[in-house]
């Protein structure tokens, strides 16, 4: 899953990425409401967070022009007014939740997830493939009963693989849905980030490198 968090206060837009990132999440930031309009139109997001308090350009500007835009990004919508009517003027605009301020990150998570089921097409909470299940409610993964503890990195990658079935999933892919705007694209960290997912899984093989393409799950 990756998410933009467009939010003016740098130290809440900042606590709101950290905490999403600690939870196997991609996270990109914008501090402006232009800035958020550039990130999503190079990028496929899941879930916008988004102030609708932004200076310059606008929050409720901001919505409008992404839900005109198409696409499949949910957004939730936060500010520091929670009346009925604000809530009800956000929703308006097209933002499909909304989060008044001060809110728990608990909540905030919760109602990410949730919209990010809205996002992509519905899947079990359970994923099972080659031997390996994935509970992507407890973030746990386990091969033959074995539980093998992961990074969030090695889960996210491993959350790709197996939700491609078999396909072939490029490096470039799993960049732009594990990794955020803050990796140089010309890293080995995936490459890195394999070996190490791998070796956790154990023996025999289960990850295939297809050379030049990708790597996949048979």
């Amino acid at each position: 899953m990756r998410i933009l968090v467009a939010e003016d206060e740098r130290v809440l837009a900042d606590s709101i990425a950290a905490g999403l990132r600690k939870e196997a999440l991609a996270v990109d930031v914008a501090y402006n409401g232009a800035a958020a309009l550039e990130r999503l139109a190079g990028h496929d997001y899941d879930v916008l967070v988004l102030d609708r308090d932004l200076p310059g350009l606008h929050g409720d500007e901001v919505c409008r022009r992404t839900v005109e835009a198409g696409g499949l990004v949910r957004i939730l919508m936060l500010t520091a007014a929670g009346t009925v009517r604000d809530r009800v003027a956000g929703l308006s605009l097209g933002a499909d939740d909304y989060l008044p301020k001060p809110f728990a990150f608990a909540e905030l998570l919760a109602r990410v997830r949730a919209l990010s089921r809205r996002a992509t097409p519905a899947e079990p909470p359970i994923l099972h493939h080659a031997g390996i299940s994935l509970d992507s409610t407890h973030q746990q993964v386990f091969r033959g009963g074995r539980y093998v503890p992961l990074a969030p990195k090695e889960y996210g990658v491993l959350a790709v693989l197996l939700r491609a079935r078999g396909t072939v999933v490029s490096a470039e892919d799993l960049l732009d849905k594990v990794w955020d705007e803050r990796i140089d694209p010309f890293t080995n960290t995936v490459r890195t980030t394999m070996v190490k997912l791998r070796r956790k899984l154990g023996e025999p093989e289960v990850i295939k490198t297809v050379l030049g393409v990708g790597y996949r799950i048979p």
